[in-house]
């Protein structure tokens, strides 16, 4: 087994799927925008609360599946691992025709975490498969393209979800509002609950399809052991290092990997119940999270033109909390399409956290870097926990919606600065 077999390039073939895995990752995480409210409707939710475990029961599948996955992925491969996710996510997909069928809100939330197993499981094979396919110094460039990939799927997701699941939405609304009869009501639900099924079979055909396609496909081998082996030569201080609890800022960088997530979801995923409160036009809802990944694809373009050339990522990750807590203030302080807009331009500020935080936190962990990365990866379990937050303060403690999302976002940007100025250097040496 080598360590690079392209040494001095990246391979066109590895470096295709890999695009093409993060279009997967893109498009089944960005899917919750629409399933939120889609599910608030046709399983007959009371609160928004109740519709955000949709958030959670992707999410929270990261907390759990994120070490078990590098172990598996130790055992049978990259390449076997990212076959076996991609048939858990065809399982998970498949779930939603039973749930539909039953229209059964538990069956759709299992569904969805089987999903977010399989993508904790895939994320922990590309990502270190990605970086290690090719010249490490050309690594961002590659990282920075796949990126823009699950960026696409996260504009394209809400649109053609939200065309298929939420088109007449209001008047559906209207219609189960108005009618007393209960087998009327259970007509109107069941009819609703049908435009599940042809998307999510073609997804489950999809995912099944690209599995068979990568188990019968060459792609290099990489000794990631071996990378890491290399990277101790250098004195790094991981050498001297014992446990990985003696690096405090792997942990304090996960903290903010789940704040980052949590500020992300909240404008990409909540974006739509906070466009319905606010009462703006039903496009800007239907369509309100292609409105922030295009913010956040905006983001990610500036950040690969200005770093490091212009900024570096510690500044870049303190400039975008800087917007973030701009936006999130006149967004609140506003109303109608204007507070809308300024919620989605959360995308451009959210952008440049991920990439900025997670090299932050792993940096010098040496042999310890593989369980350092799915400690880091627990972190995305924020985006399982700060809806509910946000949906207990507005729905049981009767917080105006507005000042329940800054209570809820202002917090995860402060630490996140905090991070960026100190959390950081916590642990390691001058």
């Amino acid at each position: 087994m080598t360590t690079n077999p392209n040494v001095g390039k990246t391979a066109f073939r590895p470096m295709a799927i890999c695009c093409g895995l993060f279009f997967i990752l893109g498009f089944i995480t960005w899917a919750n925008g629409t399933l939120i409210p889609f599910l608030k409707i046709a399983c007959n939710l009371e609160t928004d609360l109740q519709a955000f475990f949709v958030t959670f029961a992707s999410y929270i599948a990261y907390f759990f599946l994120a070490l078990p996955s590098s172990v598996i992925i130790k055992k049978i491969g990259f390449q076997n691992g990212l076959v076996v996710s991609l048939v858990i996510l065809g399982l998970g997909s498949l779930i939603f025709i039973p749930a539909a069928d039953s229209r059964s809100y538990g069956l759709f939330l299992t569904g969805i975490f089987i999903q977010g197993s399989g993508m904790a499981l895939l994320q922990t094979a590309v990502n270190p498969y990605l970086s290690i396919i090719g010249p490490i110094d050309s690594a961002a460039q590659r990282i920075s393209i796949a990126g823009f990939f699950n960026k696409s799927a996260g504009i394209i997701v809400p649109i053609l979800f939200g065309t298929l699941f939420l088109k007449d939405a209001q008047n559906v609304t209207a219609k189960l509002e108005a009618t007393t009869d209960l087998v009327q009501k259970n007509a109107i639900l069941d009819d609703l609950l049908q435009r599940v099924h042809t998307p999510y079979i073609s997804l489950a055909v999809i995912f099944v399809a690209f599995a068979i396609f990568l188990k019968f496909t060459h792609l290099p081998e990489v000794d990631v052991d071996a990378e890491e082996e290399s990277g101790e030569e250098n004195g790094n201080v991981a050498v001297k290092k014992t446990s990985i609890f003696q690096f405090p800022h792997l942990f304090l960088g996960s903290l903010a990997i789940f704040f980052c997530v949590a500020v992300e979801v909240m404008a990409g995923d909540i974006i739509g119940v906070y466009a319905r409160e606010l009462k703006v036009a039903p496009f800007f809802t239907t369509y309100a999270t292609a409105f922030t990944l295009s913010c956040m694809l905006i983001g990610y373009i500036i950040g690969i033109i200005s770093i490091p050339k212009y900024v570096s990522q510690q500044m870049a990750l303190r400039i975008c909390t800087i917007i973030g807590i701009t936006f999130t203030l006149i967004s609140v302080f506003t109303t109608g399409t204007t507070s809308f807009v300024f919620v989605a331009l959360l995308g451009i500020a959210n952008s440049l956290m991920w990439p900025a935080i997670f090299p932050l936190g792993i940096k010098g962990l040496g042999k310890f870097t593989k369980t350092g990365s799915a400690i880091m990866i627990m972190g995305i379990a924020g985006g399982a926990i700060w809806p509910l937050v946000y949906g207990y303060l507005k729905d049981h403690l009767h917080i105006d919606f507005q000042h329940a999302f800054l209570y809820a976002m202002i917090p995860g940007y402060l630490y996140i600065m905090y991070f960026s100025i100190a959390g950081h250097k916590i642990g390691k040496k001058a």
